[in-house]
């Protein structure tokens, strides 16, 4: 079923049933869209912008990618991201610009730099997948001079990050790459100082303009959409979400649908009263106390991931691995935390950090640890009505030795076989404490607490390590699946804890096996 679209290049009067966003400077309004709905469906069934392709729908190969624009939270400057179109409801665009493959050329002759570059270095074969990888390299071009944080032209490893969620099948990557190198000394037929979308970097002609219309679209009040037991409901702070749980107990929470897309997409579920929790400013927050790191529920792993990277830099692999940039653009913290899979790559590592939640209900609030948030398979202690409302993470001390690994059958944008973190105490050369958590070893992420055992009081020796891998046999009754056997299973836990050892005593390089990749 479509949706209703009205375009108008003034904002619509505002409507508690419709959502409104931009699309190529025109105010686009839908009127009571469908919650789940894709902005793929919408896309392609009904604004008739088949460029964008469906793939896999699962936010996997990249062809439906498009980008997404919104105010920054000064609301002073905008911040452009790739997206997947696949799995992200058409409700979620309320208040936002999409930008779309089409959106690029700004007519029949004069291509977008991005695009002028696909052409002069044949970076395109069947097609198919075209316009995901122009869309994720567009996102790249926006982010400019400064998209690897050092003021210069983003690198050979900014790039190869930059189209981690796109696959291709016939071009191959070469020529991909070598047009996101050229992309920056391309000019279209209109140059490339006339236009937003034409400039490299977040600035460009018509910046401010393209700022006021997009604060002229921010609600003040919940948006309410769909039919009595279909709804989309985005509610705007802390009470309204206290309100709209309280009267719908058992509705489905929307953050990134990066997980919740795919009961959509793939399991074909209903999911009932949705509540959106995009638009409430204190999941949003991002707070570093004397003691903790604070991140909102709703924290987008891309704004996550640099804070703590800043404060853990140890962990660096695991975050540069942990899935694609459209996934990390739209998927949150808290939503990696309260879906609860026991292949969530963010986990092992909180919980050896000894992270808690704050969870939020209109009885009040209380603080859990997350290794006893979980109690089965994707089974938690949430309640009825009941959120996650930020996740708290204990500072550094500087004594920590700190790993996490993340073995899976490809380098970038891939599901975890196993996901191992350790976090030791050494002084005096033996270990006073010890926390260690695999992903991908049982029904739910856990320490190893015979491991830790094992390890405790210990000296740091090979002997030790070597006890500690066997304890591990005893923490651990790992399940056979298409991943991996459970032998191998095994057989990888002990060897990641052996890895940490000879590391930390200077026998193996701490690096990242960037598999051939140029750094």
């Amino acid at each position: 079923m479509g949706s209703s679209a009205q375009v108008s290049g003034e904002p619509a009067v505002q409507s508690g049933k419709a959502i409104r966003f931009v699309l190529d400077g025109e105010v686009i309004t839908v009127e009571n869209p469908q919650p789940t709905r894709t902005v793929l469906q919408f896309l392609r069934e009904d604004l008739q912008r088949t460029g964008s392709k469906e793939g896999c729908a699962e936010g996997d190969c990249g062809a439906c990618t498009v980008v997404l624009v919104e105010l920054c939270r000064d609301g002073n400057a905008l911040v452009a991201r790739a997206i997947n179109a696949c799995i992200q409801f058409l409700p979620t665009l309320d208040g936002k610009e999409l930008i779309t493959v089409e959106s690029l050329a700004q007519d029949s002759t004069g291509l977008h730099p991005v695009q002028q570059a696909m052409v002069e270095c044949h970076a395109s074969q069947c097609g198919f997948c075209t316009p995901g990888f122009v869309m994720s390299l567009f996102a790249l071009y926006k982010a400019g001079d400064n998209a690897n944080g050092s003021g210069k032209r983003p690198g050979r490893r900014e790039i190869d990050d930059a189209l981690a969620g796109n696959l291709c099948r016939c071009t191959g990557y070469r020529p991909i790459i070598a047009a996101a190198e050229a992309m920056f000394t391309r000019e279209s037929a209109h140059g490339t100082g006339n236009s937003w979308l034409m400039t490299p970097g977040p600035g460009g002609t018509g910046l401010a303009e393209k700022i006021a219309l997009l604060e002229s679209l921010q609600r003040q009040q919940a948006l309410v959409c769909g039919e009595q037991q279909d709804m989309f409901l985005a509610p705007h702070g802390i009470p309204e979400l206290l309100a709209c749980l309280a009267e719908n107990p058992r509705s489905t929470l929307l953050a990134g649908g990066t997980d919740v897309g795919l009961w959509v997409t793939k399991q074909y579920r209903d999911l009932g009263t949705v509540v959106y929790l995009g638009k409430v400013a204190e999941l949003g927050r991002i707070e570093v106390t004397a003691t903790h790191l604070e991140l909102g529920a709703c924290v987008t792993l891309s704004d996550a991931l640099p804070v703590l990277h800043a404060h853990f830099p140890q962990l660096d692999e695991l975050f540069r691995r942990f899935a694609s940039p459209p996934i990390r653009n739209a998927a949150t913290l808290g939503g990696n935390i309260a879906n609860g899979s026991p292949i969530g790559d963010s986990m092992p590592a909180l919980i050896v950090l000894g992270a808690s939640l704050q969870l939020r209900s209109q009885a009040g609030s209380r603080e859990i640890s997350l290794e006893d948030f979980y109690t089965d398979y994707m089974v938690n202690d949430l309640q009825a009505g009941e959120f996650v409302e930020c996740i708290r993470i204990p500072r550094p001390t500087g004594s920590e030795l700190l790993r996490s690994y993340k073995v899976s059958k490809r380098f970038d944008q891939d599901i975890s076989a196993v996901c191992a973190a350790f976090n030791l105490t050494i002084d005096a050369g033996r270990v006073t404490h010890a926390r260690v958590a695999f992903g991908g070893m049982a029904a739910t992420v856990r320490r190893a607490g015979q491991c830790e055992q094992a390890l405790s009081g210990q000296p740091w020796s090979d002997g030790t390590v070597q006890a500690a891998m066997q304890a591990l046999t005893r923490d651990f009754t790992p399940l056979n699946d298409m991943r991996a056997s459970a032998g191998y299973r095994m057989q990888v836990a002990q060897n990641l804890l052996r890895r940490m050892f000879l590391e930390s005593e200077g026998v193996l390089t701490d690096t990242v096996y960037d598999y051939g990749r140029a750094s």
